[in-house]
């Protein structure tokens, strides 16, 4: 017989035997080489194998009757082949190869994405819902199915790690760092005309590092077929002047939208925040026509809703019978402290300094350098006397710089905590207040002027230590209050040698007799992004309580919730929203706490804490109570910022005087209505434009087929301690998950277990795992080593009968059933025909079910899979001897030929539910009539029966 003659019976999906073991026939094979993945096995399994190496069609081995189990080894059997699933049969590929389980809500954005042939979405959910994990969610399907072999994550370089870590840990997907700091080492070794986006299939890039005009260009050449932009916001120009990043940034993403190819992913909280131009261009990426229809039509309305979802915590607490716990109530309070006279008179005497340098300023930009380094020495010392001393001996950043609309960037930047900067990166840096260096003050502004800065320093330098700061001391009091009251809290700080002094205090206070347990860890911009998560996780693994001291490098997209409960800005931030981002660490899914704390300290006379928190602080919180929603501050609050700065220092008016003068200034007026305008405007939109597209009928459909297929997590921690309580190890339960000790399991369990586990080895109940410990998920490593040992050993008559937790074969008598009754473990094959933009694309999946049948096999009579799922959990009612057990396996093992029809209609009817629910899901897709199939692979595979027997002395 040829090659290819012999190849012909080797079909994909179907069962051949080779290297002594059975295998499955993948796509791809050729007649000339056969591309093979054992039973039970995943993608790193996979073999090439030529066809004449001895390879010959195969049938799955029937269990034995002499091969007897207890009642449980069904259940076992069946959760180890969930375990080895490396894909799911239904429309949603990806879920049995992830370790996140979504709620209910987070698969809508998913069901709305199958639906476009080309997938453009804007995920526009409240912060702390799952935008991350929603987003990963349809990366991993399109990869799943074989849509995209490439994607870009474009995101902020302070989240590039945590995007790194959230696409490893969750989804399986390996994505590369392309930053300032990496690229480098990326580009090193790439062939001749090799761009690092054809080497690396997966990155996550700087957004800010990409958008140059040379980085740009080679991006979108070689850019993958689907690209996820994170904080999108950022990315998109509006109406507002000054916006030329952002303007970079959105012609970049307008490039990459050209290709209507390629499938775009942006995910932001704000998407409207009341700049009608800026939702617009937003919108507009997905679909020309979004940028320019009227939105507030049917037409309009109905052609976003195929791009846009939208949900806030209330659309989403309870949803499908699924509460989602986020804290119920964000208590908020403001905290004031005055200066001690020692710091009071510093302070009026530096203000002085600073007033007589921005009035005897030359015009142009020297005199917005001394404007902007006016204001810095001011922000830094109200925030504390390290800070002050670090900024009276440094020179401003922008002191060389000539045009004046730079200097205003860079100071708006430096001070003014802009919202819409995209990276936090270096902001935590003290800046500098000095036009000259200190050797070039004697030559410019004389030697009395040197001797003026000098004693400020020193002044300073004399208030640290809760004697003279007065701001330092009630931080400590406060702290101390909030780990009474069961925080744990994290003290947001603005400048990096501020939270280095705070830490150093907090960590002395806190180590008396009463806070010994108190651990005070300390994180700013001086730290790498991956060093920052490390400190974190290392502060929280110490046992006590914790106490973080963060700079605002933490801030944004930072997930702190399931160590931190409360947070204290120790500074004010001079724009709300960073406020709004601050809290949002701890605000958000997975918070434990029903009630999160968000305290904030200011300066009642320190000349402009007490106007901020006024005027911008406390009117940002007004509105978002008033409208439901919380939006930036109207241009970022520059213009009022200006107006108190220019008050401050040009009018030399105090904080009560300038506050009369504000009430009655115009600008003012007409900036509260415009913020407030925007506030109803974003309060409209979500509104008008909540996701109704997709039915709550429709997501109850798909997420209970998924769930019945791959198990719930209570039944996979169910597997692995009864598997390893049966295999000899000593189980013990703890808070987060159960430990087990490792060293009396069978040594080929042991063998195959992840190097460098610890023993006794911990099951976390969730991600993330340390180093040297488990997660209790499918798709974790020694997981999936012990799903294939029970498979494996169950199988190999060869394995030790104490070295096999689960058998093939079981009988029992039970109170469940008045006659006899078969339970089957049955493996469906299928092979999956799923479109792509290539053209067809073949797949394999498997799918397990347990079936029930009365009497005999010639005379079967089936009950329905609710009945079957019923008895798998029947308790056995008496014993049944060993000649007995194996007679009544032995009748129903032979007559197993007469139920192959009946099994065989079971998978085509299940092929057939398969191929309905793969339409569903692509409902309005033209995928749907280009090839898409599912068909059931034969012979069906008998893993285990489990025969029930009435209970001696019933009726039957």
């Amino acid at each position: 017989m040829s090659i290819t003659e012999k190849t012909v019976d080797f079909a994909v999906g179907g069962l051949v035997r080779a290297r002594g073991r059975e295998w499955v026939v993948l796509p791809d094979t050729t007649p000339e080489f056969l591309l093979l993945q054992p039973l039970g096995g995943g993608p790193d399994d996979v073999v090439g194998v030529f066809p004449d190496e001895g390879v010959e069609p195969a049938t799955f081995p029937v269990p034995a009757a002499d091969d007897l189990g207890d009642a449980a080894s069904t259940e076992l059997l069946r959760t180890a082949l969930r375990v080895g699933f490396q894909s799911s049969a239904g429309p949603f590929r990806s879920l049995a190869g992830i370790s996140v389980s979504p709620r209910n809500y987070q698969y809508v954005p998913l069901m709305m994405a199958l639906r476009q042939d080309t997938v453009r979405l804007v995920i526009a959910d409240d912060v702390g819902i799952g935008k991350t994990i929603e987003a990963g969610l349809i990366a991993a399907e399109l990869l799943a199915q074989g849509s995209v072999k490439r994607m870009a994550v474009l995101c902020s370089p302070a989240l590039a790690e945590q995007w790194q870590r959230e696409l490893r840990e969750k989804f399986g997907i390996d994505a590369a760092l392309v930053l300032t700091s990496t690229v480098k080492g990326l580009e090193r070794g790439l062939m001749l005309n090799e761009s690092l986006f054809d080497r690396y299939p997966h990155v996550i890039v700087s957004t800010d590092f990409i958008k140059s005009d040379r980085r740009r260009h080679e991006f979108v050449l070689r850019c993958p077929e689907l690209v996820i932009v994170d904080e999108a916001h950022n990315s998109v120009a509006g109406s507002a002047a000054g916006q030329q990043s952002r303007h970079q940034r959105y012609e970049l993403l307008k490039s990459l939208a050209a290709d209507e190819s390629r499938h775009l992913i942006l995910t932001t909280a704000t998407p409207h925040s009341g700049d009608e131009t800026a939702f617009a261009n937003l919108v507009g990426l997905c679909h020309p026509d979004l940028a320019a229809v009227d939105l507030s039509s049917s037409a309009g309305r109905t052609l976003l809703a195929r791009h846009f979802v939208q949900r806030r915590r209330a659309d989403i607490r309870h949803y499908l019978d699924e509460d989602t716990p986020f804290p119920r109530d964000r208590e908020t309070r403001d905290v004031p402290y005055t200066l001690s006279p020692a710091y009071k008179d510093l302070f009026e005497d530096v203000l002085t300094y600073a007033r007589e340098q921005v009035r005897d300023s030359v015009s142009g930009a020297r005199s917005r350098v001394r404007w902007w380094s006016a204001l810095a020495l001011l922000r830094a010392m109200a925030s504390s006397p390290r800070a002050a001393v670090a900024t009276l001996g440094t020179r401003a950043s922008n002191a060389d710089v000539t045009n004046a609309a730079e200097v205003d960037a860079l100071g708006r930047a430096g001070v003014l905590d802009s919202a819409d900067d995209e990276t936090l990166e270096g902001l935590d840096m003290t800046p500098g207040a000095l036009v000259h260096q200190p050797e070039e003050l004697e030559a410019t502004s004389g030697e009395a002027e040197r001797r003026r800065l000098s004693a400020f320093a020193r002044r300073a330098a004399e208030l640290e230590g809760v004697d003279q700061d007065r701001k330092l001391a009630m931080v400590i009091g406060q702290v101390k209050q909030l780990l009474a009251d069961g925080f744990a809290p994290i003290v947001f700080c603005r400048f990096i040698h501020t939270a280095e002094y705070i830490g150093e205090h907090l960590a002395t206070a806190l180590s008396g007799k009463r806070g010994a347990d108190v651990n005070v860890g300390v994180v700013t911009g001086l730290l790498p992004p991956a060093e920052r998560a490390r400190r974190v996780q290392e502060l929280v693994d110490m046992p006590g309580r914790h106490v973080l001291v963060a700079t605002d490098c933490l801030s944004e997209g930072v997930n702190l919730q399931e160590a931190f409960s409360a947070v204290l800005h120790y500074d004010l931030a001079w724009n709300p929203t960073r406020h709004e981002q601050r809290e949002g660490r701890v605000d958000r899914f997975g918070q434990r706490k029903d009630v999160v704390r968000a305290l904030t300290l200011y300066g009642e006379d320190n000349g402009i804490d007490e106007i901020v928190l006024e005027v911008l602080i406390r009117k940002h919180r007004a509105i978002a109570k008033a409208t439901g929603v919380a939006v930036p501050v109207p241009g970022n609050g520059d213009g009022l910022i200006d107006a108190l700065a220019e008050g401050l220092l040009l009018r030399n008016r105090h904080a009560e005087q300038l506050t009369i003068d504000l009430d009655l200034d115009q600008r003012t007026i007409d900036f509260d209505a415009a913020w407030q305008s925007a506030a109803e405007k974003e309060k409209a939109s979500r509104t008008r434009f909540a996701q109704h597209t997709i039915k709550p009928d429709e997501v109850v459909t798909e997420v209970t087929e998924i769930r019945e297929a791959l198990g719930a997590h209570g039944d996979l921690e169910q597997f692995l301690v009864h598997t390893l309580r049966a295999l000899g190890s000593t189980v013990t339960q703890v808070d987060d998950g159960f430990t087990a000790v490792l060293g009396t399991l069978p040594l080929g369990l042991r063998h195959s277990l992840p190097v460098g586990v610890h023993d006794p080895l911990l099951f976390r109940a969730e991600p993330p795992a340390g180093r040297g410990e488990a997660v209790i998920a499918r798709t974790d490593p020694t997981v999936q080593a012990i799903g294939r040992y029970v498979l494996e050993s169950a199988l190999d008559r060869a394995v030790p009968e104490r070295d096999r937790p689960a058998r093939r074969a079981g009988v029992m008598r039970s109170d469940a059933v008045q006659t006899r009754t078969t339970l089957l473990l049955v493996r469906f094959r299928f092979q999956l025909a799923l479109p792509t933009p290539d053209g067809v694309h073949s797949q394999v999946a498997e799918d397990a079910r347990v079936l029930a049948f009365e009497g005999a096999p010639g005379s079967a009579v089936w009950l329905s899979d609710e009945r079957a799922e019923v008895l798998l959990s029947a308790n056995p009612s008496g014993n049944v001897p060993a000649d007995a057990a194996r007679l009544a396996a032995e009748r129903v093992l032979d007559g197993l030929p007469e139920l192959t029809p009946y099994l065989e209609h079971v998978a085509d009817e299940h092929a057939d539910r398969l191929l309905g629910a793969h339409r569903r899901a692509r409902l309005g897709a033209g995928a749907v009539r280009r090839g898409l199939s599912v068909t059931a692979q034969r012979p069906v595979d008998v893993l285990s029966l489990q025969v029930l027997l009435p209970a001696v002395g019933s009726n039957a």
